[in-house]
């Protein structure tokens, strides 16, 4: 017999100690004596929380089975979609962020001329104006287009011939081209890798006519490498010490506070100095980290610098690792003149070297000057542009993937197709790469590096 409280009188109901078999789980069989009251909620009572499932939590539950059953039908067709995109369609994307203050003042204004192509100006220095503006010219280094294409610009490039050289009589060393680079010899010292560029030199250019000065902002000590080519090439091969306030001497820097500007990665005195050599001396600049592959020669009869790649960068679309100009060019004193006139250049960056070129050629053009030739990207940097176009990297083996991509893909051995493209090129650029090594047999190493070594034993 259930046991019962007797406390009714004060609101309470007797309670049975268990429910009756035949009543409902969650209520009691109403007693006739007895109002019926409701069940208390039981979901209130922690004991009860912990076996009745929260609402949120299964709406969450489901929520989370939802979503995994439309993404399982919804990634591998977009990943279907990409593939297909790509197969029939090639992306071309590239994303890049100026600050629009920055091109406002640098870019967009045009430089006034200072007046460096005046006749009764240029009578004073030994640059002939005539022959420097509409002289004629045997060859054509621009090809007005961007030959982004198969083998087009390498191919381009192979049009450009040297003429036959007739026997001449011994030229001085200083009536001969002057080539000229810089090493620095407080970022390395100066040992077999930069040999290379040496190498390079001697076995590609026409010696009796050519002489290369290597220039230091400092003494590079005693140094075999550089003492066997001095009593080797005594004629054409010289070092020098850079001084730029002797260099900038009649210029429109002289005496500036930006003939100090040096910075890490000697871009910014790099650049300096290429323009001021070339100013004194005349000739041409070639950036050590580069390996020349024929004779400069037939384009020497231009003024040039050099296409940043085949992208056309609208803000950065020249470069000067491989630059041509004649002694005391007007070219050059309008540059000085851009650079004195101009904000002092950001350590690390190319504001002496892109930028002014930029800021030249369109101040030239505004001023009715024929401006100086481009070298199309591939003449000396074939590096510098798409995948399926550009040369194979120098610094990965010849069967690595990125190797085996492109129009080089399984012809890069001799007389392949890579062989050709370098025979028509005249120079590849490395981009300061110095602390990686040529990979043993690979294509720099069979059809550039052995050459040179057999050319000059």
């Amino acid at each position: 017999m259930p046991l019962n409280l007797s406390l009714s009188r004060d609101g309470y109901e007797r309670l049975p100690m268990y429910a009756p078999v035949t009543s409902p789980r969650h209520r009691r069989s109403p007693s006739p004596s007895h109002p019926v009251h409701d069940r208390p909620n039981l979901a209130s009572h922690p004991s009860a929380r912990n076996h009745e499932p929260h609402p949120h939590t299964s709406r969450f539950l489901l929520d989370r089975r939802t979503l995994f059953r439309v993404l399982k039908v919804v990634l591998p067709l977009m990943l279907f979609t990409v593939l297909v995109g790509f197969w029939f369609y090639e992306p071309h994307v590239e994303f890049a962020f100026y600050s629009r203050t920055w091109t406002q003042r640098q870019i967009l204004p045009v430089p006034k001329l200072s007046g460096c192509f005046d006749a009764q100006r240029v009578k004073q220095t030994t640059y002939d104006l005539a022959d420097g503006l509409h002289g004629p010219r045997r060859t054509n280094i621009q090809a007005g287009m961007a030959m982004r294409l198969g083998s087009d610009c390498y191919d381009f490039a192979g049009t450009v011939q040297s003429m036959p050289r007739n026997f001449s009589s011994y030229v001085s060393a200083d009536a001969r081209t002057q080539y000229h680079t810089y090493w620095r010899n407080d970022l390395a010292a100066f040992g077999p890798r930069q040999e290379w560029m040496l190498k390079s030199f001697f076995a590609t250019q026409h010696l009796p006519e050519s002489r290369l000065i290597l220039w230091s902002n400092g003494d590079l000590g005693p140094n075999d490498i550089l003492s066997h080519y001095l009593r080797r090439y005594p004629d054409s091969f010289a070092l020098r010490v850079v001084d730029i306030p002797s260099l900038a001497q009649g210029t429109p820097l002289q005496g500036s506070p930006y003939l100090v500007q040096k910075d890490k990665k000697a871009w910014v005195d790099g650049d300096l100095i290429r323009l001021l050599l070339l100013w004194t001396y005349g000739g041409v600049w070639v950036d050590m980290d580069s390996l020349l592959t024929r004779d400069l020669e037939p384009l020497l009869e231009h003024e040039f610098v050099t296409q940043w790649d085949c992208y056309d960068k609208i803000y950065q679309p020249l470069n000067g690792a491989l630059m041509r100009f004649k002694k005391h060019s007007p070219y050059l004193c309008e540059a000085f003149h851009i650079m004195a006139t101009s904000e002092a250049p950001r350590p690390g960056s190319t504001d002496w070297g892109s930028l002014l070129y930029l800021k030249l050629w369109r101040a030239l053009v505004a001023g009715d000057i024929p401006p100086f030739k481009v070298l199309p990207y591939c003449f000396s940097d074939g590096r510098s542009c798409r995948l399926d176009t550009r040369l194979p990297d120098p610094f990965s083996s010849d069967d690595t993937r990125q190797n085996k991509m492109g129009i080089f893909a399984g012809s890069m051995d001799q007389n392949g197709k890579l062989d050709k493209a370098l025979s028509h090129v005249f120079g590849v650029h490395l981009h300061n790469q110095w602390d990686k090594a040529y990979p043993k047999d690979g294509w720099v190493e069979r059809l550039l590096l052995r050459r040179y070594d057999d050319r000059l034993r």
